[in-house]
């Protein structure tokens, strides 16, 4: 009798409701396929490989297309292969997803594996390599050193940034230049929600100008703001600057959002004597960045809470 899947027919009807369950997507299911979305047609693939009870399953990019229960769903089932011994071959862009649910890690460029090991190290070499760093074709000792930038170099470079940022203002300022670094000092393609991370801009100056508002904000990718800051709300008076004066502001902070894919807005403003907000330049939106977590995090923020426990008497 002819397999597919290696299941026989009887094997395949009795796979049938545990298949359609973990699909969900409800009627559809009966349509052709041809009019399916994307995301339901990954659901229904991806519901049948692992209802085959594979030894070996790979998993490339496809929980990008499904929703977050449909994704917890299969970060599930993917723990119960584990426990059971079995291999997953997991393909991703996905960093937290690869820190929270991966064993191992391997990282291929232009075809050729360039890394077999542990997570953290292989998620670290990754993030080099994002930014355009620790990418040379042989394997050297050195790459694991910390690469720290310097005051000369274009921070830009190494970062995705948007060509179609919403950039206005009257051009008293330029911000020329900005980047995201980790702790030691690094490019920091993502951010770890859990550890300091500095946020900088540098900031040419066109005319004169007295105590400017230098601001950040971050928003996710569907233009929510999830956080930012501004030296106002830190009361703090920034100084006079003359044309030509160069400035350097640094944001220095743990951000512990959920992960994702977010961007990054910079602003230079200052409120008149009228009380009216002039905006020397603002880039809304410019720099892509991914946050982060080497644990679950629920709903927006990570509490960092500290849990304590004990069996009382009553």
């Amino acid at each position: 009798m002819d397999k597919l899947c290696g299941l026989s027919n009887e094997q395949i009807e009795a796979k049938k409701q545990e298949i359609i369950h973990f699909a969900d997507i409800g009627e559809h299911l009966y349509q052709p396929v041809k009019t399916y979305s994307s995301g339901m047609f990954a659901r229904l693939a991806f519901a049948c490989a692992i209802n085959v009870e594979p030894d070996i399953l790979i998993v490339d990019e496809v929980l990008s297309v499904g929703d977050m229960a449909f994704q917890l769903k299969c970060f599930k089932k993917f723990e119960q292969f584990k426990e059971q011994g079995k291999t997953i071959l997991f393909v991703t862009h996905g960093i937290s997803d690869v820190l929270k649910n991966c064993t191992r890690t391997i990282i291929l460029e232009n075809g050729r594996k360039i890394f077999d090991g542990d997570v953290k190290t292989g998620v670290d070499k990754y993030k080099k390599i994002m930014v355009g760093l620790d990418i040379d074709s042989e394997i050297k000792e050195t790459e694991n050193k910390p690469v720290i930038p310097n005051d000369t170099q274009i921070w830009k470079e190494h970062f995705e940034t948007n060509n179609e940022a919403l950039v206005y203002g009257t051009n008293a300022v330029d911000i020329y230049d900005f980047g995201i670094f980790d702790q030691n000092g690094n490019y920091a393609v993502a951010i770890n929600n859990s550890e300091m991370t500095t946020i900088k801009m540098k900031i040419k100056v066109n005319e004169p100008i007295e105590d400017p508002i230098f601001a950040m904000t971050i928003k996710d990718i569907k233009g929510m703001e999830y956080c930012g800051t501004n030296t106002v709300v830190y009361k703090m008076a920034t100084g006079t600057y003359q044309k030509d004066d160069h400035i350097l502001v640094e944001f220095k902070q743990v951000i512990p959002i959920a992960p994702g894919r977010y961007t990054l807005s910079f602003g230079c403003t200052k409120y008149n004597a009228m009380g009216e907000l002039d905006v020397y330049q603002r880039k809304y939106d410019v720099l892509f960045t991914e946050v982060i977590a080497y644990r679950e995090c629920i709903a927006l923020c990570d509490l960092d809470s500290e849990i304590t426990y004990q069996k009382i008497s009553t």
